[in-house]
């Protein structure tokens, strides 16, 4: 008899430990669902999330990058009008030393041309390279490169938005989103001042 009831009392601690692993596991799969379920609100918030548009009719005459920050800050007569996010070269640390290494130029140029056709939905073109950085990278032995842009992103690849600031993914260029770039490109004429900064 005694027997019978140590074994009812293991049986009746087997199950409550079964049901407390169930419970366990319910709420491990429910944490789960609801941590998918708030990135994907998250997500959808941050992508939707209208900015701050630029004032129509104003005209941009100096541009400061900050590299290390991602910011591209546009100023008109000393005044800072809007700081947008960006995305550099896949080699963000570092001065442009000579073409295909991916890095960004630093230093002071001024943008040299607007196109509306090209791979990229609209870009602002930067006057590199100068003498110097020519200079520099012929004392590598190497070309100083080029075609360095403030552009928005890949034709037909509009949709990935904002998404695109979470990597620096160009060849050395400075990316925004599309709606920026049109905001830049309207608002920027040629021989406008741009700084590079670290």
């Amino acid at each position: 008899m005694p027997d019978l009831l140590v074994l009812e009392e293991v049986k009746h601690q087997k199950d409550s430990y079964v049901v407390f692993l169930s419970l366990v596991m319910m709420i491990k799969r429910k944490v789960f669902w609801l941590t998918v379920f708030l990135t994907l609100v998250g997500l959808i918030v941050y992508y939707f999330h209208s900015e701050d548009k630029l004032t129509s009719n104003i005209l941009i005459d100096n541009i400061v990058i900050y590299k290390s920050k991602r910011q591209l800050l546009v100023y008109s007569d000393g005044q800072l009008l809007k700081t947008y996010k960006i995305s550099l070269g896949r080699q963000p640390v570092g001065s442009k030393e000579f073409e295909g290494d991916k890095k960004t130029p630093e230093g002071v140029y001024f943008i040299n041309d607007k196109s509306l056709n090209s791979r990229y939905h609209k870009n602002l073109g930067i006057s590199y390279p100068d003498q110097d950085d020519i200079n520099n990278a012929n004392q590598l032995g190497k070309s100083a490169g080029g075609n360095i842009k403030i552009h928005g992103l890949r034709n037909k690849m509009g949709f990935v938005g904002k998404f695109h600031r979470w990597f620096d993914w160009t060849l050395g260029c400075i990316a925004v989103t599309n709606e920026e770039i049109d905001e830049l490109y309207k608002a920027t004429t040629i021989g406008t001042r741009i700084e590079i900064k670290p």
